[in-house]
């Protein structure tokens, strides 16, 4: 079996990484390998010498992710700089896999072109494909024209929205395959037009949502409404958080995680809080619900790894 550590990269490959530093949480062990690929081609080769046996997660910016106490078993696949570009042509805006969604919504408005929906939205672009992203009835499904990965096996692949599946709050990509790069269409608006939506959007978020604090976004998807598009049979008419405070729920509290007073679906690190904290907190929140309500919330929040092992 080729040792990992012996694959040639022009990246960063490090063993026994600790990821509680890459998460907006701030929570998690380490993982067995985190790779910083210079580019593609450094991606490519690195996924086609991989051996078959060992996983890959690939990770944006840590923004909707638990990753518990133990760690990841796996090489964590994480895309910096190289790919991050944002560019235009005519109506397109294509945009690097590792390109903020709040960025790429400034400068598509600075090009007169509207996806303002993607501004207040936490995250990378690769991140926002994956959950098919959406905000203000605006959803990556109704605008994506194609995205490019890189596949487990090293192979380049373009994927149609009708290869990725889109339906509410993900899309269909295989285990290991890392996105690369998106390409939108985007209708034209007057730059200062978009501008001054956008910062009321912030505006409208800031004071509804503890961005202040140690968050990862929404915890639990709206329990209705489950279409892809965000048109007029997408209602979700019925919110997460209302559920959680008909529960007695908001506040909540386990360790150093809490329920935010602000915004009763946000899960918030107060300090201090460890993965099991979290975890065990929202798991609460579900069966608090479920007893309640009847009504089985399903996380957003992405968790994965190992818990931590038990002391001798």
């Amino acid at each position: 079996m080729v040792d990992v550590g012996k694959i040639e990269t022009r990246g960063r490959l490090t063993p026994d990484y600790d990821l509680s530093g890459l998460t907006w949480l701030r929570v998690g062990g380490p993982a067995d390998w985190l790779f910083l690929p210079k580019d593609v081609d450094d991606l490519a080769h690195f996924l086609k010498a991989l051996p078959d046996e060992v996983p890959v997660f690939p990770m944006g910016v840590g923004s909707n992710l638990i990753v518990r106490d133990g760690g990841l078993r796996a090489v964590v696949i994480r895309l910096g700089r190289g790919f991050a570009d944002i560019t235009f042509d005519g109506d397109l805006v294509i945009a690097g896999a590792a390109a903020l969604d709040s960025h790429v919504a400034l400068k598509a408005a600075e090009a007169g072109r509207d996806l303002t929906f993607l501004r207040t939205i936490p995250g990378s672009i690769g991140g926002a494909v994956r959950m098919n992203a959406g905000c203000y009835g605006s959803y990556v499904a109704d605008h994506l024209v194609e995205a490019r990965a890189v596949t487990r096996e090293g192979e380049r692949v373009v994927l149609t929205p009708e290869d990725l599946n889109f339906r509410y709050r993900q899309a269909e990509i295989p285990e290991g395959w890392i996105v690369t790069q998106a390409v939108f269409r985007a209708n034209p608006g007057d730059p200062a037009e978009l501008a001054a939506r956008m910062e009321e959007q912030l505006a409208k978020r800031d004071a509804t949502q503890p961005t202040k604090s140690l968050t990862a976004g929404s915890t639990f998807r709206n329990p209705a409404g489950y279409s892809s598009t965000g048109k007029e049979d997408d209602t979700h008419e019925l919110k997460a958080w209302k559920v959680i405070d008909d529960a007695g729920m908001r506040g909540a509290t386990r360790g150093g995680a809490q329920m935010s007073e602000m915004h009763s679906n946000f899960l918030v690190n107060t300090g201090g809080a460890t993965a099991a904290d979290l975890e065990g907190l929202g798991e609460e929140v579900r069966e608090r619900v479920l007893a309640h309500s009847g009504i089985s919330l399903v996380w957003e929040i992405m968790r994965v790894g190992e818990p931590a092992p038990e002391a001798e």
